[in-house]
């Protein structure tokens, strides 16, 4: 029997270690201590990840993602994965996924996660009985973005290497709107979720316009999420990034998940970087899950994607949190809120394991 886990749909793991020379396997307080630049903490934030706080923290599988920016996008000047063609994009993108395999290559506790088999294999190391050494992290591979995808049919070769979880949009793609840049699908993007949903991927609704993530409800047939993404009710400025209450029941309707992100920005209207940390509270994403539930009817729809490290640090998140680790928080919080066994169970891990199995191949 396999207790109670965390199943966090989003990091930027590669990303991390491409622009930041963040090394996954480093505990993120070690990160802290060599991070001292008072730029590069203003731009980027202290360290919340690394594979001993995510052990601690019972995070069993993560949303690794594969995540590179148009060039338009740059802020600052050390941004290091930025494309200006598909091509560039796609040679970004590939080399993320060679790092995920060298990891897993190279640390007996990861591994990817590519087959029901696989993601059996790693949560029989989280059993009951078992012992922090026993314990495995599960990699599944998340596109944050779809310009690596040269093509619709070109998904052929991604999900020959692994891919399982596809987001059209961050910004603006080749295939759909998204944040800062909105729009519907483009005739590309229907093409894309053809593909998709003849494979069973998982499809990302986080950071698609609202009529892009419409459409995409409707079109898609195949098992969806939003990985990290909150109730626009509590950041109602927030339109082009947070969930309505329409799309929300439209991702239950799929037995689909939204993760919820503790990023105070997200979480609390009126919050800005810079402000008092202690402004936003567990509470506040209690209240988030909340929201889901009620709008959903059930405690069935709702998971975590932390993003961690996404652009930003510790100083942005919730006053209970510091790392990865306090993840493990959120249960504590769910049983005293009043949630009962079998919806924490769901709400920490449950709920994104079901959507993530039915998008992968048995073996």
């Amino acid at each position: 029997m396999t207790t109670d886990i965390i199943v966090d749909a989003h990091q930027d793991i590669a990303w991390n270690a491409f622009n930041n020379g963040r090394d996954f396997r480093m505990s993120a307080w070690a990160k802290r201590r060599r991070e001292t630049d008072p730029t590069f903490l203003k731009r980027y934030g202290r360290a919340m990840v690394g594979l001993p706080e995510v052990l601690l923290g019972r995070v069993a599988i993560i949303g690794a993602t594969l995540f590179v920016s148009p060039a338009w996008t740059k802020v600052y000047p050390d941004e290091k994965l930025l494309y200006s063609t598909p091509d560039d994009a796609y040679s970004l993108a590939s080399r993320q996924l060679d790092y995920y395999q060298r990891l897993a290559d190279e640390i007996p506790q990861i591994d990817l996660v590519r087959t029901q088999a696989d993601l059996d294999a790693v949560l029989a190391t989280w059993a009951e009985g078992t012992d922090l050494g026993d314990h495995r992290v599960g990699l599944v591979m998340l596109m944050e973005g779809a310009d690596p995808i040269l093509e619709p049919a070109q998904l052929e070769e991604w999900y020959a290497r692994g891919l399982r979880v596809v987001g059209p949009a961050w910004t603006a793609t080749r295939y759909s709107g998204g944040t800062q840049a909105v729009g519907p699908l483009t005739d590309l993007g229907r093409e894309l979720l053809e593909v998709m949903e003849s494979y069973g991927m998982v499809l990302d609704l986080s950071h698609m316009a609202p009529e892009a993530a419409r459409e995409s409800l409707e079109r898609y047939g195949g098992p969806l999420f939003a990985g990290h993404a909150n109730p626009l009710r509590f950041s109602k400025d927030r339109v082009d990034r947070n969930l309505s209450d329409d799309v929300i029941r439209g991702i239950a309707e799929h037995d689909g998940a939204v993760g919820i992100m503790p990023y105070n920005l997200f979480l609390k209207e009126g919050w800005a970087p810079g402000d008092r940390k202690s402004l936003v509270t567990m509470e506040d994403i209690l209240a988030a899950i909340d929201h889901v539930c009620q709008v959903t009817g059930s405690a069935r729809h709702v998971g975590i994607g932390s993003d961690f490290d996404g652009g930003f640090g510790a100083a942005s998140t919730p006053l209970e949190f510091e790392t990865v680790a306090d993840l493990w928080e959120i249960r504590r919080a769910l049983q005293q809120r009043g949630y009962g066994p079998e919806d924490v169970t769901a709400i920490l891990g449950g709920n994104m394991l079901r959507v993530l199995r039915a998008g992968l191949p048995e073996k």
